[in-house]
């Protein structure tokens, strides 16, 4: 799959758009029947392919409460997480996260997302106290101090660095063999997302980078980053990995390739074919989400 645009990734709004729409707490009847997002450790459990929808399986063993999250295909669809030894009947599929058509991937991703949030924000880091959920929010209040909170997303930046036909790609020790990727790190106190690439690059490669250009971004739910993708031309410097994030970075070309990319479903991914392997400017104006999203489609009805 060739994804036209970043905004079009799985795990972006834009790829479900059409089928899901994200509520807060409290907006919908929380009694009206509908789907149900059942996560089983890394994988979303199906019944027969599809979102399972019904009333909550007499036989699941539930960790939690359901929640509410939102409308697919216009009924409400809560999530919940079911026990890692739970047994399942033969309608009923654990299909891990990576497997999943685009659209329930993203659904997944969210899910995902919102239950780290939930689990993370039950007591206040403040004082340590318990929390309330605001009305009609994803934030939180603390009923000690009063405190209030809300979801922690945490900007990331990821780079393509071109040096003539030659890119630059590296690989972390605990990555699955032959594996490579882009150079990526968590923003820092006062920097912008530009200086966090320059101290980034630096740091994990010794070498200097200009013409530095934004190209797309995409939220990645593991556990709650935010991914701004970005090109850069090399500057000067010698390759000296730091030991540390990296165990080896190396310029590579079309010709000359490691053994193992990153899955398609990254924003890593989509600026390598994009940016290094493709004509080195966006080839085509993004496809309408209507094409990504129809039932039967990526979203989430295609067979696995």
């Amino acid at each position: 799959m060739a994804f036209p645009d970043a905004v079009h990734l799985p795990f972006n709004g834009e790829i479900i758009k059409k089928r899901f729409t994200q509520r807060k707490p409290g907006e919908l009847d929380e009694t009206a029947a509908g789907f149900w997002v059942f996560l089983q450790g890394d994988a979303l459990i199906l019944a027969d392919g599809a979102l399972y929808r019904g009333d909550l399986p007499a036989t699941f063993t539930m960790q939690g409460t359901p929640l509410l999250f939102g409308e697919w295909d216009g009924e409400p669809v809560r999530l919940m997480t079911v026990a890692p030894d739970q047994l399942l009947t033969p309608e009923f599929q654990a299909v891990p996260s990576a497997d999943l058509p685009y659209g329930l991937m993203t659904l997944y991703g969210l899910a995902r997302q919102i239950l780290y949030w939930e689990r993370m924000s039950r007591h206040c880091s403040k004082c340590g106290a318990s929390m309330k959920r605001i009305r009609l929010t994803w934030g939180k209040r603390c009923t000690g101090c009063g405190h209030e909170h809300f979801p922690h997303i945490h900007p990331c930046v990821i780079v393509l660095i071109r040096r003539g036909e030659k890119f630059l790609l590296a690989r972390k020790p605990e990555w699955p063999q032959g594996r490579y990727s882009l150079v990526a790190g968590f923003l820092d106190f006062g920097e912008s997302l530009e200086e966090c690439v320059d101290r980034e690059v630096f740091e994990e490669t010794g070498l200097k980078v200009a013409n530095l250009r934004y190209v797309g971004s995409q939220n990645w739910p593991f556990p709650s980053q935010m991914m701004a993708g970005f090109v850069a031309d090399y500057a000067s410097g010698e390759i000296t990995v730091d030991g540390d994030e990296l165990e080896d970075a190396q310029w590579f070309s079309p010709d000359r390739m490691p053994d193992s990319l990153p899955p398609e479903r990254s924003i890593a991914r989509w600026i390598i074919d994009r940016f290094a392997l493709g004509c080195g400017e966006p080839a085509a104006p993004p496809a309408p989400a209507s094409a990504l999203c129809e039932p039967g489609g990526l979203c989430g009805s295609a067979p696995l």
